[in-house]
């Protein structure tokens, strides 16, 4: 696996883009700047309509930024066509030809590029054993599954060698079990080739699972960058909080708040442990957040208490749906044992235990 390298390979700077004029005039990018190292897994994380795509085609030279720059390793591209970009890009519906074979499709562009034949062979025999797709090599890609297809569009993108190789939810096609397998493809894929790669997608588990650092968007902007653990346990504000996995939200009075801890003191009366952000010194009532599985449901008394409105069985866990004293619902969730039930029943009244270190206090 080749070693991690701390230079950027993009580097997005003050980078706008606006479309329309007048009242059709929309934001669809708003002064985005993130750095993207070289041979990193970097996604690009969030909700339909908020600019992710948007900020991968103008990488790829598709579009071009209203305002801003975007550097490949120092050098700005943002006014370079796409075929003058060392960049390729892996589309949603992949854009193989269907009357070529594995093998050519996946020798085309470097076809196109003016490689000699013998070279074109090579790296094609080569990308082949990448994707292991060997045996398929001249089966037609009309006749291939969609996973097949899915490697033999890497493949091609990859061949050239790019510098940066941007994916634009390419696995959103395929069914469950086939994407978490391609999931673990791409990583591998990644680390093989030492190429920088920029993930586009909504799945938040996707992207748990593959990166290396996320940015998560809304609405035109980057809210947070950080690794996989930082964007789920350490949000930087609700919408992160939200938007990655499942969250329960919780009003405290917030005090004693120093080297980045507080007190949080619940509706219920009982006081806990919060973390607080860097740089964020919250006053009176705030939000914080509790992930289900730090919190714990128990037959006595807790920091919480309610009744069992629901209880949800996911195979690995179950969740138990809580209604607080206090009106709201609080979401636990207990890993299952093979050898009994959660112990719980709708209905019951319960408490709601939370650990020490499972309170974030939230900028809102």
């Amino acid at each position: 696996m080749p070693d991690k390298p701390d230079r950027n390979a993009i580097e997005v700077i003050g980078v706008s883009k606006i479309f329309g004029t007048g009242e059709a005039r929309v934001a669809a990018l708003d002064n985005v700047s993130v750095p993207i190292r070289e041979n990193e897994f970097f996604t690009l994380l969030g909700p339909s309509g908020c600019g992710k795509t948007t900020l991968l085609r103008l990488i790829a030279g598709f579009d071009f930024p209203t305002d801003g720059q975007i550097l490949l390793y120092g050098n700005d591209i943002a006014p370079l066509p796409p075929f003058k970009r060392p960049v390729n890009t892996v589309f949603q519906n992949y854009a193989l030809f269907p009357h070529m074979t594995v093998a050519e499709n996946i020798g085309f562009g470097l076809q196109m590029l003016g490689k000699p034949k013998a070279e074109i062979e090579a790296r094609v025999s080569q990308m082949l054993k990448l994707v292991k797709m060997e045996a398929l090599a001249k089966r037609r890609t009309s006749q291939i599954s969609g996973g097949q297809q899915q490697r033999v569009a890497l493949a091609r993108a990859l061949a050239p060698q790019p510098k940066v190789l941007l994916l634009d939810e390419p696995l959103s096609a395929l069914d469950y079990k086939l994407r978490k397998e391609m999931q673990i493809e791409l990583k591998r894929l990644q680390n093989e080739t030492g190429i920088t790669f920029i993930f586009v997608t909504h799945d938040q588990e996707e992207a748990l699972t593959m990166s290396d650092r996320i940015a998560v968007m809304s609405a035109g902007k980057i809210l947070q960058v950080g690794t996989p653990w930082d964007i789920y346990d350490k949000p930087a504000e609700r919408f992160v909080a939200d938007f990655i996995g499942e969250t329960n939200f919780l009003t405290a009075k917030i005090d004693n708040v120093a080297n980045g801890k507080a007190k949080a003191t619940l509706k219920s009366g009982k006081t806990i442990p919060a973390t607080v952000a860097e740089g964020f010194t919250p006053k009176g009532e705030a939000t914080i957040v509790v992930r289900p599985e730090h919190a714990k449901a128990v037959k006595g008394p807790g920091e919480l208490s309610g009744t069992v409105e629901n209880i949800v069985y996911f195979g690995t866990d179950t969740h138990i749906l809580v209604r607080l004293d206090d009106g709201d619902l609080f979401t636990v969730r207990q890993q299952n044992s093979r050898s009994a039930s959660c112990g719980f029943e709708e209905g019951e009244r319960i408490g709601v235990s939370i650990s020490d270190d499972a309170a974030q206090v939230l900028k809102d």
